[in-house]
């Protein structure tokens, strides 16, 4: 059994500011992530960039992240393949993004769209030995009105595994997103654990009060996104579910959320949550001595 490594997120047009200060604070991997466009970066010219500066250190390059809608717009399309051509240049093992959606069209219309789009995206990242991780992100969308990921609910992710059977398109989870929607992201995750190629460490907190006071309809907010650590769900029951299932690959803290711990408090929650997750995942692994 491998640990599961304990990384944090970083914008890729911030990466040479930022990764020397997270090899620092000891952060084991990272995902480098773009939102809706690579905004002109060369991605072949920022690996070699990465590996200068990771050095001889130990952190891992896991994920690239372009959260886009490929389903809407073909250069969106054109980007992903690109990350996908370019991911094994970083060491990484995951392409993070967005399932897309289709203006004014439902979740169900958007399936065919999807199948299309994903199958050759999907065979690109076999050819590669790369996987996809679908944000479980509902970006403000609801399921006859999406906006840019029909990938937010699991009767969406039914019909888009259906629809799109392969070993390369998974999930890239948080409990954060399950909690928007007041799906329990413990039994969530117990039932698509096989599924989950990545996961960002993001968090929320409830206020059933609010929800009992105003309802989940905009009068007041009923959900907070926190660092993990701060937030209502027990880390140490998702690692578990995790290792049982087999996962052996990252947790990248999505931080920049928080509603304390921001601005000039995020490096604090961040490695409050560093700390916190490497304890729920019991900590550093020690041999048996008596198996030396």
């Amino acid at each position: 059994m491998e640990q599961i490594k304990i990384g944090t997120c970083i914008p890729g047009t911030q990466v040479e500011a930022m990764l020397p200060h997270v090899i620092k604070a000891g952060f084991e991997t990272i995902s480098i992530n773009f939102h809706m466009s690579l905004e002109g970066t060369d991605l072949a010219e920022l690996a070699e960039k990465v590996k200068q500066i990771i050095g001889d250190s130990k952190l891992q390059v896991s994920t690239i992240g372009l959260y886009c809608n490929p389903l809407q717009y073909e250069e969106h399309k054109k980007a992903l393949e690109y990350c996908i051509d370019m991911a094994p240049k970083f060491g990484a093992s995951v392409v993070s993004t967005f399932a897309g959606a289709l203006e004014g069209k439902s979740v169900e219309e958007a399936i065919p769209t999807f199948g299309k789009v994903f199958t050759d995206l999907a065979n690109r990242a076999e050819a590669n030995n790369i996987k996809i991780g679908i944000e479980n992100c509902t970006m403000g969308g609801t399921w006859e009105h999406p906006t840019c990921n029909i990938g937010f609910n699991p009767r969406a992710w039914e019909m888009m595994f259906e629809e799109v059977p392969s070993k390369n398109l998974g999930l890239e989870w948080e409990p954060a997103h399950q909690m928007t929607q007041l799906i329990d992201p413990i039994a969530n995750l117990k039932q698509w654990v096989h599924k989950v190629v990545h996961l960002h460490g993001k968090d929320a907190s409830v206020d059933r009060d609010a929800i009992q006071r105003y309802g989940i309809l905009g009068a007041k907010n009923y959900v907070y996104d926190r660092t993990p650590g701060f937030g209502d769900t027990n880390w140490r029951d998702i690692i578990s579910i995790l290792r049982m299932g087999g996962f052996e690959g990252d947790i990248c803290i999505e931080g920049y959320h928080d509603p304390i711990y921001r601005d000039a408090w995020e490096m604090t929650g961040q490695l409050h949550a560093l700390n916190y997750l490497k304890w729920c995942r019991g900590g550093e692994f020690v041999p048996n001595p008596w198996e030396a």
